[in-house]
């Protein structure tokens, strides 16, 4: 019982701080969202047959697997929604309305694709030339039968205009997107069951990181209560307690982002949403940001720590790339910080500033030292369940809607 009390404690602090606490210099933007404006990203067009993410659409990484054909007489078709969206042509080839049903993701995602359609192009609108498919005409596990997936084009049937649609379509926050025909663009989602473990920061499990003891354990077999190689707020090296894991998921595979350096013993690799502190040169005075591992390019530095343990130099990157890794692991340490894989990594993900992150989960870490202080118990969560934690659940739930947008991940919409 005194657990729950402190959580729901926590809870309460966290909802208070989020509403009353941000100073007014940190805070900008509509609404009373907190933090600093991005500056928007330049979107480039997709060419002919390319795929985002660059994987199988149904591995994990991407809208998963299939899970059965949904005809009007399954118990799953009352699940699917009916899309009347005038701001959305739908061809209805079959003139029975089937392109119209889908799931809710596919739908929320099929609306704001139509917004930025008309943002885009002056008098033009989305057009969908195949949603849920009834009749069996697609190959035999595809996410069309389930309401997941839909081909689309503009009203215009511009095809100069498709490489941007499909990008728009990834802005927009579809699963998978395959600029698959030249007639059309192809998107799907996830199942509505899929969507939580993917949408934050993650480490795969073969990632390394460096105890107290001086020994390297992969992500897998680290536990609360080590103490791990991290950062402090100085940009010193500092042991750090690991509280708990913020999620922790040994299925797979997931995408990750791989950063690869001209240091040959230094590429780290993490999902795309997960901060990672780089500089603009290897000057040591030159300022650390925490940016999204999606957004890092070529010719950044990241910081790896020096030999004899007296700080981090900088080593530059040569390439970032998209692969698939088994596992999900975030850990999270007192100094919000971690060494992984020999770069120093932030433990947040989603939100693009990282004192934002760390104060964002400070009653979270006052819950853990309350429960230890009034209860002599651990500084740390002994326990080991797979999933996400309760905390970052409900912050990713109810507190996200408080940040500025431009200062959040694609991804975080899905929360």
């Amino acid at each position: 019982m005194a657990g729950v009390l402190a959580r729901w404690m926590v809870t309460l602090v966290a909802i208070s701080a989020l509403g009353t606490h941000w100073g007014p210099s940190e805070a900008c933007g509509p609404g009373g969202r907190f933090g600093r404006r991005r500056h928007p990203r330049k979107l480039t067009p997709f060419v002919y047959k390319q795929q985002m993410p660059a994987v199988s659409e149904n591995t994990f990484g991407a809208s998963g697997l299939f899970n059965g054909r949904i005809t009007r007489d399954s118990e799953r078709f009352h699940t699917l929604k009916q899309n009347f969206n005038t701001d959305i042509i739908f061809k209805d080839e079959e003139k029975t309305g089937a392109d119209r049903f889908m799931t809710q993701r596919c739908k929320d995602k099929l609306n704001a694709l139509a917004i930025s359609v008309m943002n885009q192009w002056e008098g033009v609108k989305l057009r969908v030339t195949e949603g849920w498919d009834e009749d069996g005409f697609h190959t035999e596990e595809s996410l069309h039968y389930e309401g997941r997936a839909v081909d689309i084009t503009t009203s215009d049937r511009d095809r100069t205009k498709y490489g941007m649609l499909a990008r728009l379509a990834v802005e927009a926050g579809f699963d998978w997107v395959y600029y698959e025909s030249k007639a059309h663009i192809h998107c799907s989602v996830k199942a509505e069951s899929d969507t939580t473990a993917t949408q934050g920061g993650c480490f795969p499990e073969e990632s390394w990181v460096t105890r107290d003891d001086g020994n390297r354990i992969r992500m897998r077999d680290v536990r609360p209560g080590d103490k791990v190689l991290s950062m402090d707020s100085g940009g010193h090296p500092v042991f750090s307690e690991v509280l708990t894991f913020m999620d922790r998921d040994s299925r797979g595979p997931w995408v990750y982002y791989t950063i690869k350096t001209d240091d040959r013993n230094t590429t780290v690799t993490a999902t795309p949403s997960h901060l990672v502190f780089v500089t603009e040169s290897r000057d040591l005075s030159a300022p650390r940001v925490a940016k999204f591992m999606s957004d890092v390019r070529p010719g950044e530095f990241l910081l790896t720590p020096e030999s004899d343990g007296g700080g981090f130099r900088r080593v530059q990157i040569v390439s970032v790339t998209m692969r698939e890794e088994k596992g999900a692991y975030a850990p999270l340490t007192v100094h919000g910080t971690v060494v992984v894989d020999n770069v120093a990594m932030s433990c947040y993900a989603l939100i693009e500033s990282q004192a934002l992150a760390h104060w964002v989960f400070a009653p979270f870490r006052l819950y853990y030292q309350l429960t230890s202080s009034l209860w002599d118990g651990p500084s740390h969560d002994q326990t080991l369940q797979e999933g996400v934690h309760w905390y970052p659940s409900f912050f990713y739930r109810y507190g996200i809607s408080l940040v500025e947008p431009t200062l959040l991940h694609p991804t975080a919409a899905d929360s």
